[in-house]
């Protein structure tokens, strides 16, 4: 089954750059925004402060993002595309039980990982759960990640009911980004056991035990 990523199946607030010059200038507005939420938060940053970071006019930057919601919004897109091409990789091939045991084990991990270690993304998860359809474009996102794994679940239980398969991965996903949000606001011992524990629970259900 073909997947439709996430960020084309909800509208974009921000206009995308049709010229190679345009879209590296909308590339260095975009690092100098993630270097600045990294260094203060996105709620501390300022138009102003991402166009003189980026070296760009003021009026540059509002050409393609109105608002600083709509540079959220770019960030949340790249960081979707870049976790559903992860994804899609190491699914793609799996075969048997302990091939989906270890792909799903190290794809958590790595998820993990990376909460950890980009405040971005802590901070882009923020803004999702106070606006609606950015919380939409993450939903979005589950869905697709879950066709990935439904994929794999078909060619190990192909006798089992399509729709269960379904939403057993939609949820496993859902869940696994609440588990991993969790473990990153707690110390980082109790992070790393709840991260485990919520492996062992999926894999179990994934497997139909």
């Amino acid at each position: 089954m073909e997947v439709t990523p996430a960020n084309e199946q909800i509208a974009s607030p921000r206009r995308a750059p049709s010229q190679q010059r345009s879209r590296e200038r909308v590339e260095r507005m975009l690092a100098a925004a993630s270097a600045l939420i990294t260094e203060q938060g996105s709620d501390a940053m300022r138009m102003g402060e991402v166009a003189e970071r980026a070296g760009v006019s003021i009026g540059s930057l509002y050409q393609f993002f109105p608002d600083k919601r709509a540079i959220i919004w770019a960030l949340a897109e790249r960081y979707t595309a870049e976790s559903q091409a992860c994804i899609a990789a190491a699914l793609k091939d799996v075969s048997d039980a302990e091939g989906l045991r270890r792909a799903f084990s190290e794809l958590v991990d790595i998820y993990y990982g990376l909460f950890l270690a980009e405040p971005v993304m802590r901070d882009i998860w923020s803004g999702t759960q106070a606006d609606k359809a950015l919380r939409q474009l993450e939903l979005a996102d589950s869905r697709a990640n879950a066709e990935f794994l439904v994929a794999v679940l078909k060619r190990l239980r192909p006798g089992a009911d399509s729709l269960a398969l379904e939403t057993t991965a939609f949820l496993v996903w859902q869940m696994g980004e609440a588990a991993v949000r969790l473990a990153i606001s707690v110390e980082r011992e109790e992070g790393d056991r709840l991260v485990a524990a919520y492996k062992r629970m999926a894999l179990r259900e994934l497997a139909g035990d």
